[in-house]
């Protein structure tokens, strides 16, 4: 996403969260609302995140809205950001979670449900654990045997494997691979009780003590806006909070960002991207963004580009924002595939010899 280009005009002020018009709005009522506001584009990762029984609430009630006013809308976007900034905490547990579910589903797969999660691990405990940040999970298993850590090495997803290999010791790790190496079908009753150590020591543990940062989901949301709309959100949320809103602005990963990239990362990038897409994002970037590119490319191939960027014409803004945004969206889908290395400050990654 472009910052090097004037942002077009936002409001100066946000509205105060007015309670009076959304205090008789349910949970699902609100959320209709918020969804349609972020509309298909913004709201899919939302819609994709949600399960049936959601999905079906939040549309019955969405189907039912009727017309809400404007002062709501905006009532309930200045209350869903200050919810946000604020990041109030909530409590889980067995009992509140059978109460909540029992209002939503039959008896039976209430129960049914509850017995699968007070049991032995779910059948969904190595897709948690490649779901688990590498070096958390890394930092766990140097306190456990070679060999336990070998079992569970060899369930999960191997590029997830690969990265915690990676950041265990040496010495450990290789005794780990020599197990994986040799290691023997593994009885039943071995792996149940593996899954229900990692789920009550781990998992368990994990999911109490570790709680996503809002401002980073924030942040991740803001990423994926058009320029007018962030600006909006930001403008707004600097009126109510501005200390969120510059903590905000510090973990966005914008297009900017990406000449924190090493050279083997770009090129990666470069291959990777629609030569169309890249050159409508260059089109409209600062110079040194544009000389960024152009010097992870060969003489001729950033000589193609610029042909390319030149045939173009005149572009608008909105097509710069979009094209820049889809590139940040695919460094971040290849870094989560460990294919590239992005950071906010590449100085963490500089090798020291």
């Amino acid at each position: 996403m472009a910052k090097t280009s004037t942002a077009e005009k936002t409001p100066d002020t946000a509205p105060a969260p007015n309670k009076e018009l959304t205090r008789f709005l349910s949970g699902p009522e609100k959320a209709s609302i918020i969804l349609l506001v972020l509309g298909e584009r913004y709201g899919a990762p939302i819609w994709e995140s949600l399960d049936e029984d959601e999905i079906r609430s939040v549309s019955r009630a969405m189907s039912r809205l009727g017309a809400v006013t404007a002062d709501a809308v905006e009532a309930l976007v200045a209350e869903f950001l200050s919810m946000m900034s604020q990041g109030g905490a909530v409590t889980g547990d067995f009992d509140r979670t059978e109460a909540l579910l029992s209002k939503l589903m039959p008896g039976d797969k209430v129960a049914a449900l509850m017995e699968e999660l007070r049991g032995p691990a779910g059948r969904n405990m190595w897709q948690k654990l490649s779901n688990v940040q590498d070096q958390v999970l890394a930092n766990y298993l140097k306190g456990e045997y070679p060999q336990t850590v070998a079992v569970i090495l060899s369930k999960i997803r191997s590029e997830n494997a690969a990265r915690v290999l990676s950041l265990l010791p040496h010495e450990f790790a290789l005794e780990v691979v020599n197990r994986m190496l040799n290691m023997e079908p593994v009885q039943k009753e071995v792996l149940a009780h593996i899954e229900e150590t990692l789920r009550t020591e781990f998992i368990s543990n994990l999911s109490q003590t570790s709680r996503r940062d809002s401002h980073e989901m924030i942040a991740e949301i803001f990423n994926s806006f058009d320029r007018q709309t962030e600006s909006w959100f930001l403008a707004a949320l600097d009126e109510r909070n501005r200390e969120a809103a510059q903590k905000i602005r510090s973990l966005m990963f914008t297009f900017d960002d990406l000449a924190k990239l090493d050279p083997g990362s770009t090129q990666t990038l470069i291959r990777y991207s629609d030569r169309d897409i890249l050159a409508v994002a260059l089109k409209g970037a600062a110079p040194a963004m544009k000389k960024f590119f152009f010097q992870q490319m060969s003489t001729r191939a950033a000589k193609n580009m610029e042909e390319l960027m030149q045939s173009r014409g005149p572009v608008r803004l909105k097509e710069v924002d979009e094209a820049q945004t889809r590139i940040v969206m695919l460094a971040k889908e290849l870094a989560s595939k460990g294919e590239i290395t992005i950071g906010k400050n590449r100085a963490e990654d500089e090798l020291i010899y």
